[in-house]
Order: structure tokens, then sequence, then C-alpha cells
């Protein structure tokens, strides 16, 4: 495995607790960064606190991204336990299950969405500011296929995630200038927990689609994660790494 360059960096990452995040918070701290994980889940997250803090220097922040005053307070916490923040990887998101559109319920819609897309905006927005004050960040965000191309019986999932590559194009464009890049990648499925949320036969659609025939391993996204999240992306801002072993055509 080669190393990515984090010596000095201070790493956030959302939903860190498990799957994708979780991975990428490894990878991390074995490339010389601090890590500080915010996650819902408290009980998950404190486990998953003890198991990495043998790769490198970790926190963690038990925080509710759909809320403006958690995510205000988990910055403050984290730019105080670290003294900044480097580096934003948005990985949290949820699936909301499985179902035609219309048999979805508008809370649940709504959830997703929240989730995905409004807890990113929320973290960009307490974050950005620490950063301008350093002229340095790097963020990325955890966009889907399903962005891309919009899954059958996944349109709330589908619809989050594209508006993620909204606000990436969006924002990276107001950046651009102040030496803070914005990009997202946009896996096809890795099998995580997340795959609890899902029925079979969603699963096997999203196979399906795949020409390598597999799934993402949560490893193979940190790889890139990183590699946006490092100094060695110099001139890639507001856009879209694919991560869909062939499936993306654009």
């Amino acid at each position: 495995m080669n190393k990515i360059d984090l010596n000095g960096r201070v790493v956030v990452v959302t939903g860190g607790a498990r799957g994708i995040g979780y991975a990428v918070a490894q990878r991390a701290l074995r490339s010389g960064a601090a890590v500080a994980l915010w996650d819902v889940d408290a009980q998950r997250l404190a486990r998953s606190e003890r198991e990495l803090s043998e790769f490198g220097t970790v926190s963690s922040v038990v925080v509710e991204l759909t809320d403006e005053a958690s995510v205000d307070a988990a910055t403050a916490s984290t730019v105080q336990r670290h003294g900044a923040i480097d580096v934003l990887i948005n990985s949290a998101g949820i699936t909301g299950g499985n179902g035609a559109t219309w048999e979805l319920s508008p809370e649940i819609w709504r959830h997703v969405i929240e989730v995905n897309l409004i807890g990113s905006y929320l973290t960009c927005r307490a974050v950005v500011p620490r950063m301008l004050e350093k002229g340095y960040g790097r963020i990325v965000n955890i966009a889907s296929v399903a962005g891309k191309e919009g899954n059958p019986n996944a349109s709330h999932y589908s619809a989050s995630k594209a508006g993620l590559i909204g606000l990436t194009k969006s924002l990276g464009k107001e950046l651009a200038t102040r030496g803070i890049l914005v990009n997202a990648v946009t896996p096809a499925a890795a099998k995580t927990e997340i795959f609890d949320s899902m029925s079979q036969q969603h699963i096997d659609y999203m196979l399906s689609k795949i020409p390598m025939n597999r799934f993402l391993l949560p490893e193979e996204a940190a790889s890139m994660i990183l590699w946006l999240g490092s100094e060695d992306c110099a001139f890639s801002t507001g856009a879209v790494f694919d991560l869909s072993g062939g499936r993306a055509t654009y």
C-alpha cells in the first residue's frame, strides 16, 4: 500500500464509526494525519475510536448532522482538540430502504435528504470558515453512482446524492481561488452494514450493473478519497471521480 502524505493534517470523517468512513479514518491515520470521527452512534463511535487509536491520534464527537447547533459544536470541539480542520470527508449517509417513489413515505424521503444532503451542507457551512482562516483545505463528498443514473426503488437516495454532486460543483467554484478544493466520488455499492437496510432484490440489481462483477471494497474507496484530500490533489475542484467498477458512462 502506497503512503498518502497527510503528515500534520487534521481530518474530519463524518460517519467515521463504520463502513467507508471507518476505512478512510484508518488509512488517514496510517498516512500521518490526526483524525476526528463524527457519528451519531455513540456506542459504535466509542468502539471505533478505541480500535483506531492504535494507528495514531484519533478523537470522536457524537454529532447529529441534521442539526446546525450539533454540527457547530462538533466543529468547535474538534478545533479545540486538534487546532485546525484541514480535510473534511463527508461520508455519513443512509439509504432509507427501498420502494417505488409513490410508495415511500414523505417522512422517510425527507429524512434521507436531510442526512445525505443537508447534513453535508451543514458540515461544509461550519468547517469552511475554519479552512478560510488558514487558506487551505480539502473537502471530499461521498456521493454515489445512483446520483448520476438514478436507481429504481431508491429515488430518495438517488436524489440526495445528485444534490450532493451539485453542492460539490457549486462550492468548488466558490472556493477555487481560496486554497480549498472540493471534490466528490461516486461509488458503486460497497458491501458494508448499509446493505442491512436494502432488499436483496436491490442488492442483486446493483451488482448486475457493475461490469467488474463485484462490489467496491472500503479500502479501495479510501485510497481515492484520501488522495483527493491530500496536497497532491492540486488542480481538481468541483469534480466528480468514478468509483463504480466500470458502471458509470460519464
